[in-house]
């Protein structure tokens, strides 16, 4: 490819710059449920009919009462009339027609009821789904340190705790609202249409009750959001501990762990004690409340019924609405506990959704040509040539890690990074990936910017080998073929040859069908490096990055390797960090990074001879202890 066609385009050097910005962080409880509503979106209107069905269903179950009691009045007046001869009876006739009514009415309550619990749990699972759905995806978009600062196991629990809060919220508590409006608006009509003198009764217990939901609800809404920020810590914890348990009993970190925990947990269990509690003296202290208006009430219709005022049945209807006026302020009082706790689970849902995401990429961004296809402006041929131009680059802006690095790579090379722990081998890989951008100066491939390209076909373009294996719980042949999703059998088994993965695959259980287990505890650490060689080999990528890709095989097995690498590195750019600096003899070119600089570079017998810094490293892993 000739260089003088490798310009930058100017749209994609533009369209970098236009960064999604996040959105402002939920920090009180009525932003935080702005923003969730907000959130729901095309579901609003089905929230609307669930809210008119939930209002229907209530009304006509309000009326129940006031037709009942319609009744009772038929069947004291007949009594009365029999002893008094004035009438014939008890009119069973009426009484039948006024239940067989009262029946359809309570039907067609149940109905609505029916109806909006279907339509409401409808929209909480799907809700739910777009939520872990966009959670998933944020995931993907989130830079690299956002994952250094954050415990896997926080992020787990906004995942599953915090969403499964606010689902239920949605399916139960929602309707529970409009219902409990709706009951006590409906309910105080009708109180009123019987007796106002017994309503102002009734209704004197209002401030009282708010007096003590008010202070209770301040009470309470800092313990939820205390419970739900410490289950993120006790999860990020038990994830971490149960994560690396091996190395936590090899350095009898047992004791500690247990410390830290307990710590963690007493404070959970004090949040959550005092929330839970502070929920639970609702309901009596409400009820207290409520049985001194109820027993007012009570003594002022038996008044009101002696003197001929209101019919006994009115005296039945209004008794009930007494006892079903005091439900809903009940039920909204437990409701606001939940919401308050809802409110904390959907700040730290929000919270992540809103974080910074990575550099959005141009849709004028470079794609790599894949095709037979002739080279256009933004789809380009690769070789694998690269260059570092004053790289500049620290994890935190006062901690320079990275200082003006620079350095020109050909195709096909074989290049070994070395220097002392700390001084910047692994910290160069991860931009040359695009984990991290540089602060200053630029990577390049074939000319071509790296954040000029897709995040993703810039990738493609990497082969990686770690020390630290990664392995996932499915077959050994899922795992292999996760370098090349549409490999066929042959070139799998083809890979796993050349990694001399073959031979000890067809001795284990199943062969390339074996499970391996969550862990991978189920094969040697050696065998899983394989495995990583394996899935590399398959990718067949234009650039290596082997970060001391032998270090967890035995001699004999690294001999074997080290010829498949060698085979698999031909014609490709590979860049080794290398430990054991025995293994990059034959590396084309040496770089001896020191603090973030290139200190020395050359063959090995070049750097040997000069006698510096290399020489003194290399010597220094075959002095007698």
């Amino acid at each position: 490819m000739n260089n003088n066609h490798r310009t930058k385009p100017k749209a994609a050097m533009g369209g970098r710059m236009a960064g999604m910005m996040a959105g402002d962080r939920a920090k009180d409880f009525k932003g935080t449920f702005r923003q969730f509503v907000g959130y729901m979106g095309s579901y609003k209107f089905s929230v609307l009919i669930v809210m008119a069905f939930a209002v229907c269903s209530t009304v006509f179950m309000i009326i129940g009462p006031k037709i009942l009691g319609n009744a009772t009045t038929v069947l004291a007046e007949g009594i009365m009339g029999m002893y008094t001869g004035s009438s014939d009876g008890i009119d069973f006739a009426a009484i039948g027609e006024i239940l067989l009514f009262l029946a359809g009415l309570y039907v067609v309550s149940s109905f609505f009821s029916l109806m909006q619990g279907f339509i409401m749990t409808n929209i909480s699972v799907k809700l739910t789904y777009r939520m872990r759905k966009d959670i998933s995806e944020k995931l993907n978009r989130l830079p690299l340190s956002y994952f250094d600062k954050n415990p896997n196991g926080e992020i787990l629990s906004r995942v599953t705790n915090d969403i499964d809060t606010l689902s239920q919220t949605l399916n139960q508590s929602l309707t529970q609202i409009v219902t409990s409006v709706t009951q006590l608006i409906g309910i105080l009509a009708m109180m009123i249409s019987i007796s106002w003198q017994m309503t102002l009764i009734a209704v004197a217990i209002l401030p009282v009750s708010l007096i003590f939901v008010v202070f209770i609800v301040k009470k309470s809404q800092r313990q939820f959001t205390a419970q739900q920020e410490y289950i993120g810590k006790v999860n990020g914890h038990i994830e971490e501990m149960y994560g690396g348990h091996q190395v936590m009993k090899a350095f009898n970190g047992e004791e500690k762990s247990v410390k830290m925990f307990t710590e963690l947990n007493d404070k959970l269990y004090s949040s959550a004690w005092k929330s839970q509690f502070l929920s639970g003296v609702m309901m009596p202290v409400m009820t207290f409340v409520t049985n001194l208006g109820y027993a007012a009430v009570c003594v002022l219709g038996g008044f009101f019924a002696s003197s001929g005022v209101i019919t006994v049945g009115d005296i039945q209807a209004f008794i009930q609405y007494v006892r079903q006026f005091t439900q809903p302020i009940t039920q909204v009082a437990n409701i606001t506990n939940i919401l308050q706790q809802t409110a904390a689970a959907a700040e730290r849902v929000f919270e992540f959704l809103n974080e910074d995401e990575e550099v959005p990429e141009s849709e004028f961004a470079i794609t790599v040509n894949t095709t037979d296809e002739p080279d256009t402006e933004l789809n380009v041929h690769l070789d694998g040539s690269v260059q570092f131009a004053h790289v500049h680059f620290g994890y935190n802006d006062d901690k320079i890690v990275i200082n003006d690095f620079s350095a020109d790579i050909a195709p096909g090379s074989k290049i070994a990074i070395v220097g002392p722990t700390g001084a910047g081998k692994t910290t160069i890989i991860k931009l040359l990936m695009r984990f991290y951008d540089v602060q200053s100066g630029a990577i390049l491939i074939d000319g071509y910017d790296i954040k000029d390209f897709r995040r993703k076909d810039l990738r493609s373009l990497f082969g990686m080998v770690l020390q630290d294996t990664w392995l996932f719980s499915g077959t050994i042949r899922d795992n292999i073929k996760y370098g090349k999703q549409d490999a066929t059998e042959e070139e799998i088994l083809s890979a796993a040859r050349a990694a001399q993965v073959d031979n000890f695959v067809r001795t284990l259980p199943n062969g390339y069908d074996m499970i391996l287990n969550e862990e991978t505890s189920n094969i040697s650490q050696g065998q899983k490096q394989l495995l990583t060689i394996a899935r590399a080999i398959l990718a067949d990528p234009k650039i290596l990055i082997l970060d001391e890709a032998t270090s967890s095989v035995d001699t004999r097995t690294e001999v074997m390797i080290q010829k498949a690498m060698d085979n698999l590195m031909h014609g490709r750019t590979s860049f080794i960090i290398a430990h054991r600096l025995s293994t990059i003899k034959n590396a084309d070119r040496i770089l001896v990074l020191n603090n973030g600089d290139i200190i020395e570079q050359g063959n090995h017998d070049e750097l040997m001879a000069k006698g510096g810094f290399y020489e003194k490293l290399y010597n220094s892993q075959f002095e007698a202890v």
